[in-house]
């Protein structure tokens, strides 16, 4: 049993070796192809112009203005009691919000020896306190201020006053 088990694997083995030879004939005409191609590209290659290309013309870059849409801005709506400086206008900008009200204390002094009018307002539904930096009657004038605010206070914000 095992004689006849070699015997067979012994016969499909070289089947299949038999079975996979290659042909130079196949190999010979595909050779033939390929270099009757390659030759009849070159021919094409001598009669075929070369285009002609419009030289680049350099322009200046021309600056343009960014006029800010002051409508998209967000706002927040809070209802406040100003507890220390003027009274709040309509648009304010707020530069802090602490739980404490020392805290609170301490960055309107900052602001107020920089050189702003800060102010302290309260927000009972929160239990916050708010350091207003500015404050204004109209958007674009607080935008334009809060933008001016960011690079020192990055998390400053727009509150309209209820």
């Amino acid at each position: 049993m095992k004689k006849s088990i070699v015997i067979c694997a012994g016969l499909c083995v070289a089947l299949a070796f038999t079975s996979c030879k290659s042909n130079e004939s196949m190999y010979k005409k595909a050779y033939e192809k390929a270099k009757a191609s390659e030759q009849t590209a070159v021919v094409e290659d001598e009669v075929v112009e070369t285009p002609v290309v419009t030289p680049l013309v350099e322009t200046p870059v021309t600056k343009t203005t960014v006029v800010a849409n002051t409508d998209n801005v967000s706002v927040r709506t809070e209802d406040l009691s100003v507890i220390d400086g003027k009274a709040l206008r309509n648009y304010s900008v707020v530069v802090g919000s602490f739980g404490l009200k020392a805290n609170a204390e301490g960055l309107a002094k900052t602001l107020r020896s920089a050189g702003y009018d800060a102010r302290i307002a309260y927000n009972s539904a929160r239990n916050m306190y708010r350091v207003v930096a500015t404050s204004y009657d109209s958007k674009a004038d607080a935008v334009s201020s809060r933008d001016q605010l960011r690079s020192k206070y990055p998390d400053a914000w727009l509150l309209f006053q209820k």
